[in-house]
């Protein structure tokens, strides 16, 4: 352990002592709290915050602030915070990092300094990862704020995007959003003309779901407005026809590790032959320089279904970190059309940047930032140095009792793949749930297409079907699933051995032909219940009701069945390969033995 290592951690056993001292003075205040009616309940909010406006701090409302938390969510969403969830939301309330394992309800525990930060009136923001993480928090958590009279924005690419509606959503006490989508408004209002089209307000304080995922992975990722300039297609097209039949190591050479491609005299020579030019580095074509490196590129360093993917007609960027598609990012310099002509798709016209800002520098905007996350401690100078923030440890509610074995180490790829599946088979068999690990699209489908051969049911979950992400992992606890993903597999989604009953339901819901905005958090409707039309209104009351029919059936059944997988032995997990950074192993392996339950990887 580094000496570094020993100065960041010399304060941690004193910084988790004060965490533990909060925790009896919330719970001495439980009984008295739980006494209350739900207007009473309600009420509290504005008597808090009377009492800011008399001069009394945050800090001297936090252990009533929880306490009221902490009731008004086990009235609204019937979960209750355990102490450690305590511990863990003072933490953040103090700017720190709480480093919390994996299914230790990190949703939850963000509701207490969100709360308690959200009556002093200057706005919380709260960020996760993806658009369906934050408006599901905004949905499902939102509703204990709303329960206690606070407002909940929401924002997120797509959901009401005029600056009047963003700036209302800004103005919430609590807004939760996606780190981009928070950078992208920054930036517009920076660009804004006049003052009406602004839409947020100070940053004042900021919860970061993931925070390694965020703050460290993606942090020196440039977020870029750009405008057009035209340019001409045809140019690019015709690099990536030449090229095409020119030979590496004869015509240019590929330095794979510094994802360098040099172009050799021979290739030269025959590019200027194509052109019919006498001399490409003459000063009238300096762009074909440019065309012939970018072109190149694309050919020898930019791979199909592990760099980017094709979707409706599309060259999409896969993050290598993630594993998700990165929506509307195109590579700068000409690279990206080069590899559009290289795969014979519509040319977009480059782009000249408008504004820029990274998230590292976003995020230090705010007077308070602090972080949730189940892998940090490998990540705690890094944090320090870079923002200032401390990672503190939270104990887990129930001890760990994952089984993690070491590496098995094969002579080649085929012979990993083989061992894999005969895995699987064996697990399949006896019922037990497999989530497998994959780095990329490519190999989870290598993988996919061995175990249909084998004639095994399993799901795939990728970039290219993120938007089932959600549905396909709190489904990954049931028996005899097999679940192929990959490192994307489903941050911030619980996978509740034997199922998830709300999910379930949910998918029933739909498929029994109600419309999905039928059963969505009334905020997120185009208007408010009672403007909405008669026969909405009355579908929505059917679809809930059917809902909560079906959800009090499928809890019974989920219990039985996952009693079923704890005796299995839980969720079994298997790592394809090591991943570049050892934190994204460690979530992977996290998938499995939540909340005291088995699980082995």
């Amino acid at each position: 352990m580094g000496i570094l290592d020993r100065i960041l951690r010399a304060g941690e056993g004193k910084r988790l002592k004060a965490l533990q001292g909060i925790v009896p003075d919330v719970n001495a205040l439980e009984r008295e709290t739980q006494q209350l009616s739900d207007d009473q309940l309600r009420a509290k909010s504005g008597e808090f915050r009377q009492r800011i406006d008399r001069g009394e701090t945050l800090d001297d409302l936090l252990i009533e602030a929880f306490a009221v938390t902490r009731e008004a969510s086990m009235r609204t969403i019937g979960q209750r915070h355990f102490d450690v969830q305590l511990m863990g939301g003072a933490a953040l309330h103090f700017g720190w990092v709480a480093e919390m394992k994996t299914g230790e309800g990190k949703t939850l525990v963000s509701t207490l300094p969100a709360y308690l930060n959200g009556l002093g009136g200057k706005g919380v923001h709260l960020v996760t990862v993806n658009d369906y993480l934050a408006r599901r928090d905004a949905e499902w958590m939102g509703r204990i704020h709303r329960g206690l009279g606070l407002e909940v924005g929401l924002v997120i690419p797509g959901f009401k995007t005029s600056p009047e509606e963003k700036r209302a959503e800004y103005a919430c006490d609590i807004t939760y959003g996606t780190n981009n989508e928070l950078g992208f408004d920054y930036l517009r209002d920076n660009m804004a003309g006049k003052l009406v089209d602004k839409t947020q307000r100070s940053h004042n304080f900021c919860i970061v779901d993931e925070v390694d995922s965020i703050l460290i992975d993606e942090a020196r990722t440039p977020l870029i407005i750009s405008g057009r300039v035209a340019d001409a297609a045809k140019l690019y097209y015709r690099f990536a026809s030449i090229v095409r039949s020119l030979r590496r190591d004869e015509d240019y050479e590929v330095e794979e590790d510094k994802r360098v491609v040099v172009p050799l005299e021979a290739g030269i020579e025959r590019v200027e032959q194509e052109l019919g030019l006498d001399n490409l580095y003459d000063e009238v074509q300096r762009n074909f320089v440019h065309q012939l490196q970018v072109a190149l590129k694309a050919k020898e360093l930019y791979r199909r279904d592990k760099d980017y993917i094709i979707q409706n007609g599309e060259v999409k960027i896969v993050d290598e970190f993630t594993g998700r598609i990165l929506e509307g990012r195109r590579w700068s310099e000409g690279l990206h059309q080069a590899v559009e002509a290289k795969e014979g798709v519509k040319i977009k016209e480059e782009n000249q940047t408008l504004a820029t800002i990274t998230l590292q520098n976003y995020f230090r905007l705010y007077d308070k930032l602090a972080g949730m996350t189940g892998t940090a401690s490998t990540e705690a100078a890094e944090l320090m140095n870079t923002y200032g923030l401390d990672v503190v440890p939270i104990p887990t509610n129930m001890p760990l009792v994952r089984v993690d074995q070491a590496d098995l180490i094969y002579k080649n790829e085929d012979a990993k793949f083989e061992a894999i599946v005969r895995d699987i088979e064996d697990r399949f068999e006896s019922g037990q749930p497999v989530l497998v690990g994959t780095v990329s699209v490519e190999k989870s489908e290598h993988l996919a297409r061995l175990l249909r051969q084998r004639g095994i049911d399993h799901e795939v979950l990728n970039a290219k079907q993120h938007t089932r992400e959600a549905l396909i992992v709190a489904q990954a606890g049931r028996m005899h699933s097999i679940t192929v993903a990959t490192n994307m597999a489903g941050r911030g989604v619980d996978i509740l051995l034997g199922g998830n009953p709300e999910g379930l339901a949910r998918d029933d819901v739909l498929k029994e032909g109600y419309p999905a905005d039928a059963l969505s958090e009334e905020f997120t409707l185009p208007a408010p219940l009672e403007e909405m039309p008669e026969e909405f209104r009355e579908t929505r009351l059917k679809a809930l009701a059917r809902y909560d029919e079906l959800v009090s059936e499928y809890r019974d059944t989920c219990g039985a069945e996952g009693d079923k997988v704890r005796e299995l032995g839980g969720v079994y997990v298997i790592g394809s390969e090591r991943h570049e950074s050892r934190r994204i192993d460690n979530q992977l392996r996290g998938r499995s033995g939540r909340q005291g339950d088995p699980g082995e990887s």
